[in-house]
């Protein structure tokens, strides 16, 4: 399949072109930052920002939450069917 863009440098305002289905995890760091985090089922997502910040934030279902995260804890996690993008 072409793609038009394959000659561009990916930048943070570009589509995310990786999806990965997480399990939350109170020790472990995700394998890559993300750039957006999406939800199967609305709820609260504990995590650590790129900036090295944690907290904790609702996450409605649908759509594509924007956030540089390195981890999302199990501890104070709500949500379910969660999916990084980078």
């Amino acid at each position: 399949m072409a793609d038009t863009f394959a000659d561009y440098a990916p930048g943070l305002e570009s589509p995310a072109t990786h999806l990965v289905a997480v399990t939350p995890n109170d020790t472990v760091d995700l394998t890559f930052v993300s750039r957006a985090i999406n939800v199967g089922q609305s709820g609260y997502v504990r995590l650590t920002t790129a900036g090295g910040e944690t907290e904790t934030i609702y996450i409605a279902a649908g759509g594509a939450f924007p956030i540089r995260a390195t981890r999302v804890w199990a501890t104070g996690t709500t949500a379910a069917a969660l999916v990084v993008l980078y």
